[in-house]
């Protein structure tokens, strides 16, 4: 999928690190699928996948190693995100800012538009 200004997800170089650290424990050609569904306590969530293969229609963030996939779907709900890997003093965990979302709930993963 061609990004445009309207499906530009962000990768951050700390997100990027990370996963490239994930994926480096995986066998070869592992990527990160990140998903929206339904449910969590906002009314939608995000969903991480380690998967093999890519669709035609995903979007595909490469990054220092690292591989992203977002499906054309999910990718209406997080156009305009961007993704970031943090550490604070609550631990560590990946963190997407989408300018999408009116609400969001306090562990990060569910968002309402």
């Amino acid at each position: 999928m061609t990004q445009t200004p309207e499906n530009t997800v962000a990768l951050t170089d700390n997100a990027a690190k990370r996963v490239a650290q994930i994926l480096s424990k995986e066998t070869d050609g592992s990527m990160l699928r990140i998903s929206v569904e339904g449910g969590g306590c906002s009314g939608f969530q995000y969903k991480y996948d380690i998967v093999k293969e890519k669709e035609e229609d995903d979007l595909v963030l490469a990054k220092l190693g690292a591989t992203v996939l977002i499906d054309s779907v999910s990718l209406q709900y997080m156009a305009g995100s961007q993704i970031d890997f943090i550490t604070d003093i609550m631990g560590q965990s990946f963190q997407i800012t989408n300018p999408q979302a009116a609400a969001g709930c306090g562990c990060g993963t569910s968002f309402s538009i």
